[in-house]
This record gives C-alpha cells, sequence and structure tokens, in this order.
C-alpha cells in the first residue's frame, strides 16, 4: 500500500472514530438527561418497583453521569486542536477565525441555555479560548496545567473550609445565609423563566468565578494534547498510552466510589467546604471512567475495524453533534418542563424513550446527510466562523472510476 493511500486510511478512520465517539457521548448525555428530567418520585411502598428497574437509574448514575459528559467536552477538545491544525497548514488567520468560531458558539449556548436550560455550550465557548495561549506550549506544561484546573475550584473549596475551621466562622455564615423564605418564586411563565435564565447567564459571566476552570478545560486540554500526540490518527502506534489511560480511568472510578465516598462521615463534617476530600480534590473523579471507554471504542475500531458499520448508528447521529445535542435539550424540555407537557415516568419508560429520541435523531441525521454536508447548526457555525455561506448540499462528480462509483468533488473536501 502506497503512503499516500495509508493516509487516506487513516485520516478516515480517525472521522470515523471521533464521531462514533460523539454519537455515544450524546446517547449516554440523553439517557441521563431523561433521568434527570423525567423521574418518577415514587412513594415509599413502591421504592421496589418493577424487577430489574433500579437498575436504570443505577446505569445512568454510575455508569453514564458524568462519563458521557466529559466525553462530549473531550471530543470538544479534539475538534478545537483540530480546527487549529488545519487553520493553520492552510494559512488561514488562526487567532481571527478560532475566536469567531467560538463566539458563534456562546451565541449558540446562550440561546440554548435561555430557552432549554442546558449550559454546557456557553461554558464551553469560554473555556476554548485559553486553549489559544496554550497551544505552542510542551506537553509536560499541558499536563500540570490540567491538574492545576482539575484542582481549582475544590483548592479554593477547602481553603473556604479551613478558614472557616481556623476562625470557628462556619455558623456566622450559616446566620449570614439567607432564609427559605427569601428565596425566590418560580416564575408563572414560561417568558419569565426565560428572562430568569438570561439574568443567570449575565450574573455567572460577570462573577470573578468564571475565571476558575472547571473539569472541561482540563478535557478540552487532553483532548488537544491526544490530538497532537496521533491517538486518533494512529492508535496502534499509541496502544500503551491508551491502554494506561483506561486502567488508570478505571481506577479513579473504583477509588471514587469504593474509597473516597467511604471515608468516614467526620473527615468532612468539619466543614460545609470540606466536600472536596471526598471528591479526590478533583484529580481522582470518577468521570475519568470516560477514558475508559474512549480507549476501548478507539482500540475496537482500530484492530476490528468492521466494527465502524455495526457502530454506524452512532456515528451518523455523532457527524451532527451539535445539532443533535440541542434538539434533544429543546425536546427533553419541552416534554419535561411545566411549561411544555410535564411528564413523568417510571424508570423502564424513561430509559426506553431515551433510546427512542436517540434512535429518531439518527434516522433523521441519516436521512439529512445524504442530502447535505452538514447539520443544520454546523453548517450555520461554518459559514459565520468564515462569513461565508457554505456550500451545504453534497456535490457529486459522475466522472469517477470505470466502476461507477461517485467521487467526491473538490467543493466536498475542506477549502
Amino acid at each position: 500500500m502506497s503512503t499516500h493511500s495509508s493516509q487516506t486510511t487513516t485520516l478516515a478512520e480517525r472521522i470515523a472514530t471521533l464521531d462514533i465517539l460523539r454519537g455515544l457521548a450524546l446517547l449516554g448525555m440523553i439517557i441521563v438527561h431523561f433521568h434527570q428530567r423525567f423521574r418518577l418520585s415514587l412513594p415509599a411502598e413502591d421504592r421496589i418497583g418493577l424487577p430489574g428497574e433500579w437498575l436504570v437509574g443505577w446505569t445512568a448514575w454510575w455508569v453514564l453521569e458524568q462519563k458521557s459528559l466529559a466525553i462530549f467536552a473531550f471530543l470538544f477538545g479534539v475538534g478545537f486542536a483540530i480546527f487549529m491544525r488545519r487553520a493553520e497548514a492552510h494559512g488561514r488567520p488562526l487567532v481571527t477565525l478560532y475566536l469567531r468560531r467560538l463566539g458563534v458558539l456562546a451565541l449558540i449556548g446562550i440561546a440554548v441555555e435561555a430557552l432549554t436550560g442546558f449550559t454546557i455550550l456557553l461554558h464551553y465557548a469560554i473555556w476554548g479560548v485559553p486553549l489559544l495561549f496554550v497551544r505552542r506550549w510542551s506537553t509536560r506544561a499541558l499536563l500540570v496545567l490540567a491538574v492545576i484546573s482539575a484542582m481549582a475550584w475544590p483548592a479554593y473549596q477547602l481553603g473556604l473550609g479551613v478558614h472557616e475551621w481556623l476562625t470557628r466562622d462556619q455558623a456566622a455564615a450559616v446566620a449570614a445565609a439567607p432564609p427559605a423564605s427569601a428565596v425566590a418564586a418560580p416564575p408563572d411563565t414560561y417568558t419569565e423563566e426565560v428572562d430568569r435564565r438570561l439574568g443567570n447567564i449575565q450574573r455567572g459571566v460577570l462573577t470573578w468565578r468564571v475565571l476558575i476552570p472547571s473539569s472541561s478545560f482540563v478535557l478540552f486540554i487532553l483532548g488537544f494534547i491526544a490530538l497532537r500526540q496521533g491517538v486518533f490518527d494512529e492508535p496502534k502506534r499509541h496502544l500503551r498510552l491508551i491502554v494506561t489511560a483506561m486502567i488508570l480511568g478505571l481506577a479513579c472510578w473504583l477509588i471514587f466510589w469504593f474509597g473516597l465516598q467511604k471515608m468516614p462521615a467526620a473527615w468532612t463534617d468539619w466543614s460545609n467546604n470540606a466536600w472536596p476530600l471526598r471528591y479526590g480534590l478533583g484529580v481522582i473523579s470518577e468521570q475519568w471512567l470516560a477514558f475508559t471507554y474512549m480507549g476501548a471504542i478507539t482500540l475496537l475500531l482500530a484492530y476490528r475495524p468492521w466494527w465502524t458499520e455495526r457502530l454506524a448508528i452512532l456515528g451518523v447521529v455523532g457527524r451532527m453533534a451539535l445539532t443533535n445535542y440541542v434538539v434533544q435539550a429543546i425536546a427533553i424540555e419541552l416534554l419535561s418542563s411545566r411549561f411544555g407537557f410535564a411528564l413523568k415516568l417510571r424508570p423502564y419508560y424513561y430509559g426506553a424513550s431515551a433510546l427512542l429520541l436517540f434512535t429518531a435523531l439518527a434516522v433523521v441525521s441519516y436521512i439529512w446527510l445524504t442530502r447535505f454536508r452538514y447539520g443544520p447548526l454546523e453548517w450555520v457555525w461554518r459559514s459565520l466562523t468564515y462569513l461565508r455561506v457554505e456550500p451545504a448540499r453534497r456535490v457529486v462528480s459522475l466522472t469517477g472510476p470505470a466502476t461507477g462509483a461517485a467521487t467526491e468533488t473538490r467543493s466536498q473536501r475542506w477549502p
């Protein structure tokens, strides 16, 4: 096989792997969102429920929650890195394009948060900015930054706890808290709810706390490093690195649930802000199990490439990850909100409903992508980034090989 052919195959595998991982993340997030929004509070005598019903909530809590979000954030970091790499390779003005891209994502994020209450896109847009300034740092420096970022908020909270304990100021802090009666009443209309969310966005962005990094930024950095190291370009060459990440991810998950969460209460009861001790100061987190999932899928597709077709339902959803994330947010808000249908379901029903929504997204995505190159929001995001109307419809050349197979024209490739 020629070098060019090998490179082409590697690139195709990399794209397929990332799409499938995005689809996996969305599937997990949808199940978790249904668990959070639709879960029916059962009376005490009905706690046992139907046989095996408890497994739905257990799966959402132990297996998917935080992990699927971590995969999504990690892949945004990979996506940011891909954008930077391609822009520099084509001699494009990286800073201008990248900041404009994040600005468009921020606008989408504000709209989604205001209308549905889903918050991560705006957070991603904000914390995508620092990547621009650290992109040339060494891998070691980036890893140090990731550790510091993971510990930043827990260390701040623990510092408050220590200060309260040393000054015996905790009782005063509790006394100074506003009474429950002072909490604002829930909005009466959806318009008031949107206004409240917009106010929360403004207060959140203008507070100094927005400057403290969270696990999303940590995952951006790790995704950036993974692309730089060529993990998705040539996973077989990085087998040891991938397996090590998988083992560490599983170890952190086990330590978190079977070690830290069983810590004696006396170790953390001395302050309301001592909770970081039970959460591994942000470094030992159950969220890192996401690396076990991602590593397993990456190696499966590298060593058993026919699984790419078997996991096609994940890949087709992942190709329109931004659009599908927004659509599921709108659907869940409409069905679960008290301003919509206010549905509450037993675990089996909300679990099945989550799978039904994901299947519907896959069918619509497949139909859409047979006609168009990008998802609707992906097209808007790309067009506003480049300040030009990007070609949306698929253009097929009929002058391909003699077999009659259609080939991709120049307008379909990266410009």
